[in-house]
């Protein structure tokens, strides 16, 4: 088999209005390459069709797995990987149990497998068979969109294609919340949009040697926040996987590359969006008790046990993805020595910035700190409780301005 045999352009279809629309609806005819192919002619495809996240792999017509092109192209620029791996056959770096839906799938039925999958078949795609023949790809903007129309549509109210867009952004969020609960037993994690959804996540990750935690605040909230955090999320997990946890801000300049590139923002490129990301970024080692630490507008607060005051540690005041935000940039990596009894605490701006009191000014980072101070003694549970108690009281009837994340941790 040639390549000419089974690669079809890349086309995009305009997606239909059905009141009960199929994951046939969302197949996207696109390249594909079988097993015959080796990776020399799948880089080539990848430089060819720069428009192209994933590629499927085919066998007889029928897919049997899925390249990321991030990873790929990660792995193949390696020292020496060019010249071991490009003749070899493209499945060595092929995702081989990727989502494959039947044509005749309900989005409903598909958006509970997608969950179901995590969040890999939302960022790098689904493939869609007919009789287990390949139809197309599928993506998860076009499925959060196709559910977002047919709600609108089936009740005549666009609040409720929120909510089904919000089960999936909380059911996202959920795995590192469980992951979490289970790696520290003295924590607090608090996510609030300001709508139904919203433009902040988290992120945590558990691993043998010590743990991996984002606190992130991506650009708007409600509808469009919430889709810049599916972009982000997807340059988080590809940074990840490429390089591992331990080096924060590399994983930061990787995921500042990964949302420029998706929504092509230079100051080269013109378009009239500025869209990014404000983060704090943290990897701790249980061996060493040492924090590693880089920020995107998101400092970090410190109290030690004994020590009168709250130490804030700050960040670097570049965000992520923004316009003018190099395409190389570099953040710092800071190193933090905890010892037992040590309190941590990252939060976005939604607090910070939220007007209120007699003067309808910011609460600030002095309330914040003077607040931990009162607090320390508590669980930090309840220490949480006891922030957001103070910071209702504090916002009063004042409208919230903006999604609220706070992570926050005692050694």
């Amino acid at each position: 088999m040639t390549p000419s045999d089974i690669l079809a352009a890349p086309q995009r279809r305009p997606q239909p209005r059905f009141a009960q629309p199929v994951a046939g609806d969302l197949a996207v005819a696109c390249v594909a390459v079988s097993p015959e192919h080796n990776n020399a002619q799948v880089y080539e495809i990848f430089s060819r069709h720069r428009e192209l996240g994933s590629l499927p792999v085919l066998e007889d017509q029928r897919p049997i797995g899925l390249i990321n092109r991030g990873l790929f192209l990660a792995q193949i620029s390696k020292p020496f990987h060019r010249e071991l791996f490009e003749k070899k056959s493209c499945i060595a770096f092929m995702d081989k149990d990727p989502l494959v839906v039947d044509a005749g799938v309900t989005v409903d039925q598909l958006a509970l497998l997608t969950v179901e999958s995590g969040e890999k078949a939302l960022a790098d795609g689904f493939l869609v068979v007919d009789q287990g023949r390949f139809k197309g790809l599928g993506y998860g903007l076009d499925l959060m969109r196709v559910i977002a129309e047919q709600q609108a549509e089936r009740n005549r109210h666009i609040m409720q294609s929120i909510d089904y867009a919000s089960v999936i952004q909380r059911s996202m969020l959920s795995v590192s919340a469980a992951a979490l609960t289970q790696q520290l037993k003295d924590a607090c994690l608090v996510w609030e949009p300001r709508d139904t959804v919203g433009g902040d996540f988290y992120q945590f990750n558990a691993y043998p040697e010590g743990w991996f935690a984002v606190v992130a605040d991506c650009t708007g909230h409600g509808v469009p926040g919430a889709f810049l955090t599916l972009i982000a999320y997807s340059a988080l997990r590809q940074a990840l996987d490429r390089h591992g946890p331990r080096e924060p801000a590399l994983l930061m300049a990787e995921v500042n590359r990964g949302i420029k590139a998706s929504l092509g923002q230079s100051l080269d490129q013109g378009g009239s969006s500025n869209d990014g990301m404000d983060a704090a970024f943290l990897w701790f080692d249980s061996a060493t008790n040492r924090l590693s630490y880089a920020g995107a507008r998101t400092p970090l607060m410190l109290l030690r046990p004994e020590q009168p005051s709250v130490e804030l540690i700050d960040a670097d005041r570049l965000g992520l993805g923004y316009v003018d935000t190099p395409v190389d940039a570099r953040w710092q990596c800071r190193q933090i020595e905890l010892q037992p009894g040590t309190l941590l605490l990252a939060c976005t701006d939604g607090l910070l910035d939220q007007v209120g009191g007699a003067k309808t000014i910011a609460f600030g980072k002095r309330r914040l700190r003077e607040a931990l101070l009162r607090h320390r003694a508590l669980p930090m549970q309840d220490l949480g409780a006891a922030l957001m108690q103070e910071f209702a009281a504090y916002q009063g009837e004042q409208r919230r301005r903006d999604d609220l994340t706070l992570f926050g941790f005692r050694l």
